[in-house]
């Protein structure tokens, strides 16, 4: 692929985002799981960390080196002809710079960065750590002359004994991201809490993204609260593991 390309792939992402309330990007893994979503219509993808170690033998939480997540994300990539967002963990350990030139070389086009730093014993990132990390990453992509989208999400939630007892905090940690440059936010574990969506919704400018299970959730209660993107995180493919044991059960010996 080609700069131009890279640039102009860049470009539509940001432009999708614009255009639909919410955006949905189907998570994928492989390129057979990648053509098969842009077959059924999606204009835009990502692919997980999850399902992406999952299909290749992998541990998730950076189980995989940075090198190691290139190879395998270079082929789904070019395997279709939408732009394609890259779940990057918490960096692999990654300067912001070689993060986004090696994203921006095997062809990705967004990006999420998360706090749990899972290569230094799960720890989570400070507010201003992590929001220095996802202004490099801005900085980066400005610099290589693609407009990257850079999703910053927040484990905060999901870590706390009490969700709602951090929406003050998680709100302080997203407007931050928000003021480094992040294009859109991810609090990770409030998918089906629609009071804690809502708040964090109206605090943020940009648009902000939710987990959400294709067969269990439904995308107009999405659109409802105000959620701006939509990602399946490893959810399409659990649903999809449901359905095949289900096909293949009664074939089993």
């Amino acid at each position: 692929m080609d700069f131009r390309t890279k640039v102009e792939r860049a470009q539509r992402l940001k432009q999708l985002h614009a255009d639909h309330q919410p955006l949905v990007l189907p998570t994928v893994w492989d390129a057979w799981s990648a053509r098969t979503a842009v077959a059924a219509g999606f204009p835009a993808l990502t692919i997980g960390s999850h399902p992406l170690a999952d299909s290749r033998g992998a541990e998730d939480h950076e189980g995989q080196t940075f090198e190691e997540v290139l190879a395998a994300v270079r082929p789904i990539i070019a395997a279709v002809d939408v732009p394609v967002s890259v779940d990057l963990e918490a960096g692999y350990g990654q300067k912001p710079a070689d993060l986004v030139a090696g994203l921006i070389e095997v062809g990705g086009v967004g990006l999420n960065v998360e706090d749990t730093v899972h290569s230094d014993g799960g720890r989570v990132r400070s507010t201003q750590e992590h929001a220095s990390y996802v202004a490099g990453l801005r900085a980066a992509a400005d610099d290589a002359g693609v407009p990257v989208w850079v999703n910053g999400r927040t484990d905060l939630f999901i870590h706390a004994k009490d969700a709602a007892g951090v929406l003050d905090e998680a709100i302080e940690r997203l407007r931050a991201l928000e003021q480094a440059g992040a294009d859109s936010v991810y609090p990770v574990g409030i998918q089906d809490d629609d009071e804690l969506l809502t708040a964090v919704i109206a605090a943020i400018a940009i648009p902000v993204n939710s987990t959400a299970h294709p067969v269990k959730h439904d995308l107009e209660r999405f659109r409802r609260l105000g959620v701006g993107r939509i990602t399946y995180g490893p959810l399409l493919q659990i649903a999809l593991t449901d359905t095949m044991k289900d096909m293949l059960g009664p074939w089993a010996p």
